[in-house]
This record gives C-alpha cells, sequence and structure tokens, in this order.
C-alpha cells in the first residue's frame, strides 16, 4: 500500500490547482485514544475548527514505539484546533461519542480509551465530563485521564488512511510525505471520502479548499456514496 501511495502522490499537481494544505492561525492542540486512529483521523478531520490532525502512539513509557512494537503505548489522535470555532468541551463531546470498540469494555493497551490533556484548563474539563459518563456508565467507565507525554508519530501509511485509498486524488493535490500531518486539505478530504462532515458543510467550504471543479465533483461523489455508512476500521 506505502509504495503504491508514494508513487502516486508524489507526482506534481496541475498548474491551475492551489490546495489549501497551509492554514496559519493560532490553535491550541488536544489529543484522544478512542481505539483505531483511523477512523478518528477521518472523524475529527472534517469536523469545523480542527485545522490538522495526525495519528500516533503515546501514553506508555517503550521509546520509539511503532505498530509492529507499540510496547506499553496506545493508538491515539493528536489534533490542533481553533478555539474561536470549536471548544475542548466539544471536543470531549465527540470523543465521549464516537468509541469504535465502546466505553465500558475491557481492550488491550493498544485500543485504551485515553485524554491526553495539555494543560491544567484540560485536565479540569476532562475529570468534570469524565464524572458525567462515569454516572451514565454505572461505574463501569474504563477512560483513563493523563498527562499529555511524548508521541510518536505513526508510520506514513496510516496518517490519511482513507485519503491514502484514493491515489489519483493524493496525486492531484500533490500530497506527499511531508504533508500527511500538517495538510488542512488532507485532513478535511480524510473525513469528506468516507462521508463524514456531510454534503451542506462540504458545499460551504469547497470553494476555500482550493479544489478543481473535477476534485470537487469526484469528493462530492465519494461524500454522497458513504454518508451515514459508519467509520470501523
Amino acid at each position: 500500500m506505502f509504495k503504491l501511495i508514494r508513487k502516486y502522490c508524489t507526482m506534481k499537481p496541475p498548474t491551475n490547482a492551489t490546495p489549501l494544505h497551509d492554514v496559519d492561525i493560532p490553535t491550541k492542540k488536544a489529543t484522544f485514544g478512542m481505539g483505531c486512529f483511523w477512523s478518528n483521523d477521518s472523524l475529527f478531520g472534517a469536523t469545523l475548527g480542527v485545522v490538522r490532525t495526525r495519528v500516533g502512539y503515546s501514553g506508555g513509557t517503550t521509546k520509539n514505539p511503532n505498530y509492529r512494537s507499540i510496547g506499553d503505548h496506545t493508538e491515539v489522535i493528536e489534533l490542533d484546533y481553533d478555539p474561536k470555532t470549536i471548544s475542548y468541551e466539544e471536543l470531549l463531546d465527540m470523543f465521549w461519542a464516537n468509541h469504535e470498540y465502546g466505553l465500558t469494555t475491557k481492550l488491550k493497551r493498544q485500543y485504551q480509551s485515553m485524554i491526553l490533556f495539555h494543560n491544567e484548563e484540560q485536565r479540569a474539563a476532562a475529570e468534570a465530563s469524565y464524572k458525567q459518563m462515569q454516572v451514565s456508565c454505572n461505574g463501569q467507565l474504563r477512560t483513563e485521564i493523563v498527562p499529555a507525554g511524548h508521541f510518536y508519530p505513526a508510520e506514513d501509511y496510516h496518517q490519511k488512511y482513507r485519503l491514502q485509498g484514493h491515489k489519483d486524488l493524493c496525486r492531484s493535490i500533490g500530497l506527499d510525505s511531508s504533508k500527511l500531518q500538517t495538510s488542512h486539505l488532507a485532513a478535511r478530504l480524510n473525513g469528506y471520502l468516507v462521508g463524514v462532515g456531510g454534503k451542506t458543510q462540504f458545499e460551504q467550504e469547497v470553494a476555500r479548499l482550493g479544489l478543481s471543479d473535477k476534485q470537487a465533483e469526484y469528493v462530492r461523489r465519494e461524500l454522497e456514496r458513504n454518508e451515514g455508512g459508519g467509520l470501523a476500521c
């Protein structure tokens, strides 16, 4: 998979394309463990207010983990968000509502439910929301709340996994390994292509994303085909 993606995604885009890869605004960081990180990357990537996403490993002590040797780490998503558009509390609501394997199921460490806070404000918000969810879960909640430690980015083939399955689109927007963790457009498309965000939202922001008419129509078709289909890995 990765070799094929590199072959197509490193080709130059058409000269008339102006993809919105870089968004230079003040952001804050949030990190969550919610099960398989492919689904989370699509979920948050198409969320208004989220600027960039990257998936990786964190929460443990093992040095330099990788997918085949993750050690005591958990699969997590790290995102940069605009607090003027979306609040940390709203991100927490999404966290609680979108666990692929549930909130009370005992899982291996790789898929642990986890909130990794970056400051005391996030810690307080996480703990308050945890107390509310604990009531709903009859005291069986297995989520951990821990300080955000070192984040190890996952291998390239895990980043924007759903988008990378669309080789020609990757090529046409100039997506290469240097942009997989930083591109705003890649984050958005990684969600839209599997139906996240919805057609109305896509139409409202498609012009600013810098897609050509052909690219936009391709994404539109995929969005309509997949909307409501779920995000299971």
